[in-house]
């Protein structure tokens, strides 16, 4: 087996694993595609390959989260590292038992297969698969790509810097964006998006980053 060095990024940290493989336990799912591990005592972010989840705010954001949830949350999974994104995030295939992961939240229609980021066929046929028997959001007529969503839903520097006033969001779960959870800590000074106090909000959006 080829040993490939991959970087993650645990709880702030950059440390490297020598490994292709390894087993981690799932301790928070984030969305439909991202999820967060222990591996040798560790965190680390980890987000599914060749596919891309509804958003939070998006038809079936929370159900594709939920379906993950199902599948892996609290489990002991295998995880074959791809890559490291921009964000720190480890691009890797998620593995239960004999569960692919990735493949199967494809196959239950609750993600779109991300041809921008790989060539795998079989995760194209999943997709078509799963919009013939009209699965999870393809049961729809009008399902949007998270991508599409997040270029008219994620508040911009210019939108924010018009604000005015604070409003009453105070939790992680009401920010669509890192940008606006920023602005809510930062000007705002709304310190439950921040609970370890690193400076950091909403470590689900700042540090596992959106897509």
């Amino acid at each position: 087996m080829k040993i490939v060095s991959v970087v993650l990024c645990l709880s702030g940290l950059s440390t490297a694993v020598n490994a292709e493989t390894f087993s981690a336990q799932v301790i928070a799912v984030i969305d439909g595609d991202t999820v967060m591990v222990v591996h040798a005592d560790k965190k680390a972010t980890i987000r599914l390959a060749g596919i891309d989840a509804p958003e939070k705010l998006q038809d079936f954001g929370p159900a594709s989260r939920d379906s993950l949830s199902a599948m892996v949350m609290r489990k002991e999974v295998r995880v074959t590292t791809k890559t490291v994104d921009d964000y720190g995030r480890v691009v890797a295939i998620l593995e239960v038992g004999r569960v692919n992961v990735n493949e199967e939240q494809l196959r239950r229609g609750m993600a779109w297969e991300y041809s921008n980021y790989h060539s795998d066929k079989a995760l194209i046929a999943l997709q078509a698969e799963a919009q013939r028997a009209r699965r999870g959001l393809w049961a729809g007529a009008s399902a949007m790509p998270p991508w599409e969503f997040r270029k008219t839903h994620a508040p911009t520097r210019e939108a924010l810097a018009q604000i005015t006033g604070c409003g009453s969001k105070h939790y992680c779960s009401q920010m669509v964006s890192c940008e606006e959870a920023k602005y809510y800590l930062t000007q705002c000074k709304v310190k439950t998006l921040d609970k370890d106090g690193d400076g950091v909000p909403c470590e689900s959006l700042c540090i596992a980053g959106r897509k």
